[in-house]
């Protein structure tokens, strides 16, 4: 409830003071929209490269050393599966005894 209280409060403070202070507040709104207008659109212009990079045929850095990497990926994947066996082994052991 005082967070509500609050609100109104607030709200009607706002709306006061846009009344009472409505040059100032349009001028303000008027120098906001360039820079609103200027961080949109580089945002814009950064995820439009983004996902056209991400199309592109041509191969990355990173995957040029493709069969190495997935040899460490299948030895890490062997390790991984003999270490679950030899964990279940041990679960195995202690719910015997």
């Amino acid at each position: 409830m005082k967070v509500f209280v609050g609100g109104v409060a607030a709200a009607f403070l706002g709306l006061l003071g846009i009344l009472v202070w409505h040059h100032e507040v349009f001028q303000v709104i008027g120098g906001a929209i360039p820079l609103i207008l200027l961080l949109g659109g580089l945002m814009a212009a950064y995820l439009g490269y983004d996902e056209v990079k991400d199309k592109l045929p041509f191969s990355k850095s990173g995957e040029n050393q493709g069969p190495s990497n997935d040899a460490k990926l299948k030895e890490e994947a062997e390790r991984y599966k003999q270490e679950v066996e030899r964990l279940k082994d041990e679960l195995d052991k202690t719910k015997t005894s």
